[in-house]
């Protein structure tokens, strides 16, 4: 029962559009499948860390300093500017045919998604508060945090390839050069204000 309570909040969980389904929305709209599922085992690679953090008490450190937390939460936000702005400014040059998913075009994609995840702070705050919640009473330890934490990124797994299969299957009018100029536009003004929201955040 508190397994399948647990799936539950992390389908609900990974519905919400945020920071993670913005990168690899865009990722998938530049390099295609390959480009989104690269983006997306870095960002599944994040959460499982970060869970990993929480089973093991790691995540507390983080929770307990101020100074650590602000740090991370402005180095989070500068990412998150930074990519928004060269969105921005390849919108502005127009935006270029769909890159085929190379082997180091998939691993730059594999570290934006991994960089995004490691650099939120929030991510590790919710780590350490919402695996704890379901864990059945009597089995507290980290091997029952670990196996929450590996169910969750299944089914974030599940959920984003989802997402990247029906933005694949509009590849053909997702690359008309006007849509993917917009796309950019959006994408940019997207992670800026991510960026900005977390960098005026307090906890």
């Amino acid at each position: 029962m508190h397994l399948l309570a647990f799936a539950g909040a992390c389908v609900l969980i990974a519905m919400v559009p945020g920071v993670s389904t913005a990168i690899i929305l865009r990722q998938t709209i530049r390099s295609g499948r390959g480009g989104g599922l690269a983006a997306t085992l870095g960002n599944e690679t994040g959460i499982l860390l970060w869970g990993l953090a929480a089973a093991f008490g790691l995540s507390a450190l983080l929770v307990a300093s101020q100074l650590a937390y602000d740090v991370m939460r402005v180095a989070g936000a500068a990412v998150l500017v930074v990519m928004g702005v060269q969105a921005l400014r390849q919108a502005r040059k127009g935006a270029p045919a769909p890159e085929v998913a190379t082997a180091p075009g998939r691993r730059a994609a594999y570290l934006a998604g991994l960089g995004t995840c490691l650099a939120n702070p929030k991510a590790a705050v919710f780590a350490l508060s919402f695996l704890p919640q379901f864990v059945p009473p009597g089995q507290e330890g980290p091997a029952t945090l670990v196996t929450l934490a590996v169910v969750w990124v299944l089914i974030d797994l599940l959920w984003y390839g989802l997402l990247i299969w029906a933005v694949a299957r509009a590849a053909d009018w997702l690359g008309r050069p006007a849509v993917r100029r917009r796309l950019e536009q959006i994408s940019g003004v997207v992670l800026i204000g991510l960026g900005v929201r977390l960098a005026a955040e307090s906890r």
